[in-house]
């Protein structure tokens, strides 16, 4: 272990800078139903209202989204921000689609536009369901539950399913709260700005899966002066079929912080790997973790530690948090 010089406080300057051209979008919202029984006007798919929603939007959109299995890909376009998917809870409303291609176009849900809230919904990529496997042996290839590219996005209550690459957490400021992520392969994986809180993260290939190794999260920080990375505090990590590494590094940069949060045994003693990367510019920190699996005696040797000021700037709601516009969308929405 030995101390980081990553924190420059330059670098959260130019944070507040790139960010701080919040999209003012105009309240009371208009609200929008979805129903597969197309009943009282409603969409019976959700697709269908976000397509109804002129481009471009400045007004929040609140599309209440019943009960039910909608399989279907649902894509949220850069014009079309503003806009709050809200479930009857993520055991009631799931949207569900079987893709494999691109990681970039082959999301269950792709969400492309900035200022945008999801709530009590699950989003699933069942491409990779491994309930055919045999032995311990299955192919297993990327294909996302959800890929959230927009800047200003925030789920509650959401649950993310799949095997491989299931939440691509591509780019900006990001917020999950009490959100179930589940999945075996690099499956919080991309180059997002990004708090998780309370989130309960599973690693399993599924009920009928093989038993094989897995890693959790794949951060693609590309450079010194880069201000994203994802921070989990007050989670839970468990799993089944297999031991998981927290992380691997994606790009030269990777940075990954896990606190107060509870581990299970599923983890691997080494816990993080360079993936060929230079171990000094890699940022894995783990702070004041328990359960078996926080045991850091076999850990990597260069996992880094932060001065308190380091870690407040990274555990404060405010990393993500730039102009409140956390509050300000709950607010709004009345939530």
């Amino acid at each position: 272990m030995h101390n980081s010089n990553i924190f420059i406080p330059f670098t959260f300057l130019i944070l507040i800078f790139r960010f701080s051209n919040a999209l003012d979008c105009s309240s009371p919202p208009k609200v929008i139903d979805v129903n597969q029984s197309g009943e009282g006007g409603s969409f019976r798919t959700i697709q269908s209202a976000i397509d109804s929603i002129p481009k471009p939007n400045t007004q929040w959109i609140h599309i209440r989204i019943s009960a039910g299995t909608y399989t279907e890909a649902v894509t949220i376009p850069k014009n079309r921000p503003c806009i709050f998917l809200e479930g009857a809870g993520s055991s009631s409303t799931i949207v569900q689609a079987s893709y494999h291609d691109r990681m970039s176009t082959s999301a269950t849900l792709i969400s492309l536009a900035d200022d945008i809230i999801a709530k009590d919904i699950t989003f699933k990529n069942t491409y990779n369901n491994p309930g055919f496997a045999h032995a311990n042996v299955v192919k297993m290839l990327p294909a996302s539950a959800a890929k959230v590219e927009g800047n200003r996005s925030a789920f509650y209550n959401c649950s993310f399913k799949g095997v491989q690459d299931t939440l691509h957490d591509h780019s900006g400021l990001h917020y999950y709260y009490n959100c179930y992520i589940q999945g075996a392969i690099d499956f919080i994986f991309g180059d997002g700005q990004s708090i998780y809180e309370k989130c309960a993260i599973n690693f399993t290939t599924g009920i009928d899966g093989p038993i094989r190794d897995g890693v959790i999260t794949a951060q693609n920080r590309e450079s010194a002066g880069s201000t994203s990375g994802f921070v989990f505090k007050e989670c839970t990590i468990n799993g089944i079929n297999g031991k998981t590494q927290l992380g691997r590094a994606y790009g030269p940069y990777s940075r990954v912080i896990i606190a107060n949060s509870y581990l299970s045994d599923v983890v691997r003693p080494e816990g993080w790997s360079t993936w060929n990367q230079l171990e000094e510019n890699l940022t894995y920190v783990e702070v004041n973790n328990t359960g078996p699996g926080a045991n850091n005696a076999k850990r990597v040797k260069w996992m880094k530690t932060l001065s308190e000021e380091e870690l407040n700037s990274f555990l404060n709601i405010s990393y993500v948090d730039i102009d409140g516009w956390i509050n300000k969308q709950r607010n709004t929405n009345n939530f």
